[in-house]
């Protein structure tokens, strides 16, 4: 079996390739709820890491639930509502979380179709840029189910309430321009240059100290649940530690020496 999940390095960048083109990338199977969790722990062991791009394999990014599954009721659709709902626990449900505990930043570069639980998918990663071929739906509702992987939490965290409210409750696709227009993705390029705005964009990110990267995720995913004190607690801490990084005293130096930095990581 291939593997559902194909990695390359590019430097400091980790390229992610969704690897089941046959299925437009479904989000189905323990091979790849696996995939996720293994790749992401991966990439939070690998100091050298400092930035991941998300894409799919194929004409499409991803086209969330397997829909011949649920016609069979078979996989995580098998069984009654308690047993759905362990699969979902035991299943899909792991690679939010798995998103929520990934300690680099990552960038989706939605090639193509992000339906369902694809959208969502794109919803996880921390920035999305998007090819004109790409579509978005919150579709979940097309096939009389609710959005089972957070969608309902991850997706008006992107682009509001109303607008989450309206992709859900209609289940309408939207083409990549509209995506743009609701601040769903940050930018629309031509096909042909998805992949290397992608990477411009990672270059531009992994250039910055790699520890400080790492914590201003944590910030940023910490503040979508916690209170202001709590968010303010958190930076205090991390900012003691960020002032006694030897990142720290190269960026300054680099400040007044006007020259480009050169971080390495290291402690202080």
């Amino acid at each position: 079996m291939t593997d559902p999940i194909l990695v390359e390095r590019r430097g400091h960048v980790a390229l992610l390739t969704l690897n089941r083109p046959d299925t437009r990338n479904a989000l189905s199977g323990e091979a790849m709820f696996t995939a996720f969790e293994q790749t992401f722990a991966d990439l939070n062991a690998d100091l050298n890491v400092r930035v991941a791009i998300l894409t799919g394999a194929g004409s499409a990014f991803c086209s969330g639930g397997n829909v011949a599954e649920m016609r069979d009721r078979t996989g995580m659709f098998a069984g009654p509502p308690e047993e759905i709902a362990q699969r979902y626990r035991d299943g899909i449900q792991r690679i939010p979380r798995a998103f929520e505990a990934l300690q680099v930043p990552i960038i989706a570069a939605v090639n193509g179709p992000a339906i369902g639980a694809g959208n969502d998918l794109a919803c996880m990663c921390d920035l999305r840029i998007a090819s004109s071929a790409a579509r978005f739906a919150e579709s979940f509702v097309k096939v009389g189910i609710v959005p089972g992987d957070g969608g309902c939490w991850l997706l008006p965290r992107v682009i509001g309430h109303a607008r989450a409210a309206e992709m859900a409750f209609t289940g309408d696709a939207i083409d990549a321009e509209e995506a743009l227009r609701i601040g769903l993705v940050s930018r629309v390029v031509a096909p042909e240059a998805l992949l290397d705005e992608a990477l411009r964009l990672a270059g531009r990110i992994a250039a910055n100290p790699p520890q400080v990267l790492r914590w201003t995720r944590q910030l940023l995913q910490q503040a979508r649940t916690s209170t202001l004190d709590e968010a303010l607690n958190s930076a205090g801490r991390l900012q003691g530690l960020a002032h006694h990084t030897a990142d720290h005293a190269e960026a300054v130096a680099a400040f007044f020496e006007k020259r480009a930095p050169r971080f390495t990581g290291d402690a202080a």
